[in-house]
């Protein structure tokens, strides 16, 4: 991979990550066979249901996976309802860029009003 694809700014995150959020079609539930390249050694298949797992899966997938392994892998909706949790595992930088790029809110709105980003 790239320098370039790593590193935050127009070359960076923008052209690594989907565009929008609604790109992100990944699973609800079941479990996901990872790439080679980003799996942890031993270790290819994660249990979506799991929160603990895919929230460090999709911090591995937001920081180190490619357009295509997040827009098939990141299930949109779960990423919005773990994000709070997700956002303080990542770079300071990627988390902000996110947030801009998918309107993600930094904490769970409170029972019955709707999150502020």
């Amino acid at each position: 991979m790239a320098l370039a694809l790593t590193l935050p700014g127009p070359l960076g995150y923008a052209g690594r990550l989907p565009r929008r959020i609604e790109d992100l079609k990944g699973p609800a539930g079941g479990v996901i066979l990872l790439p080679r390249n980003l799996s942890w050694p031993g270790m290819r298949e994660c249990d979506v249901g799991d929160a603990r797992r895919r929230r460090s899966l999709y911090g591995l997938l937001l920081s180190q996976g490619g357009r295509n392994d997040v827009a098939r892998l990141v299930n949109a909706e779960l990423l919005r309802q773990d994000w709070p949790l997700i956002r303080k595992s990542l770079d300071a930088r990627l988390s902000r860029w996110c947030e801009r790029r998918y309107r993600l809110a930094r904490a769970a709105a409170p029972a019955g009003e709707p999150a502020r980003g």
